[in-house]
């Protein structure tokens, strides 16, 4: 079985993360009891306690990585290319992946607040960083691009393909719509822990086309980098999360 703290290893290029005391907005003991049960919970083959602050994250992106981008204007085949125009995939996928992103880190949070369950939560913890770490990135390409960060386009429109039908919210395949996010505040304990891999799952699996899909059209060596760290590490999120449904006694929704 494929464990997190590798998935998150492979997202985040194994840097080594802040300490737990330095994230702001979270406390590791919230929901917990006072015996550490985050740090004893069962299956800790498949937790990792250590997590980035998303904030730092995005920032730590757009200082280090990605200068580096326009810097070195790579394609993926390695020759020198002018800065991605506003409709080019580079764009477009920036752009719809930072959105896509956005939705399940709101849906992580909900459910960090929605449980106890050591594992889910650490899984939660692991999502709002790791996709808050990549969000941050695809803005600050988009920064040094000198592209805006929304555009009049259609979300997906570059993937020149039939437009996805938006509906309550849900802009992309794979996305929640407004109403499942409300039912999924409702909810509370393993009810909200099967709803939130649920959604999460199918979340994946449409943000893994996505990335897919610009990969293999892409022309810039550093974003298509970045699209296949998400394809390989939300593959094996998949994997686990389908395991954490079949131990609930869940399956996944229909996608």
């Amino acid at each position: 079985m494929q464990r997190r703290g590798d998935v998150v290893a492979a997202a985040q290029g194994g840097a080594e993360p802040p300490a737990a005391d330095e994230l702001p907005g979270f406390d590791e003991t919230d929901g917990l009891d006072d015996t550490g049960a985050l740090e004893s919970a069962a299956a800790p083959e498949r937790r990792r306690t250590l997590w980035w602050p998303a904030a730092l994250a995005a920032v730590v992106a757009l200082c280090l990585g990605v200068p580096a981008l326009v810097a070195s204007a790579s394609s993926a085949s390695g020759s020198s290319v002018s800065a991605p125009s506003t409709s080019s995939p580079e764009a477009g996928f920036a752009r719809d992946m930072a959105t896509h992103h956005q939705q399940a880190i709101d849906m992580s949070f909900i459910v960090r607040d929605r449980t106890d369950n050591a594992e889910v939560r650490g899984l939660a913890f692991d999502i709002i960083n790791t996709q808050a770490n990549q969000r941050g990135m695809l803005m600050g390409y988009l920064d040094q691009w000198g592209l805006t960060q929304a555009s009049s386009a259609p979300p997906m429109a570059w993937m020149k393909m039939a437009p996805y039908q938006a509906h309550d919210g849900s802009l992309m395949p794979g996305m929640a719509t407004n109403t499942q996010l409300a039912q999924l505040q409702q909810l509370s304990g393993t009810a909200a822990e099967i709803f939130y891999l649920q959604l999460m799952l199918n979340h994946h699996k449409g943000g893994i086309a996505m990335a897919q899909a610009y990969a293999d059209v892409a022309q810039n060596a550093a974003e298509k980098r970045l699209a296949d760290s998400m394809v390989a590490s939300q593959s094996s999120e998949i994997q686990l999360m389908t395991t954490m449904l079949a131990e609930r006694g869940a399956k996944p929704l229909p996608s």
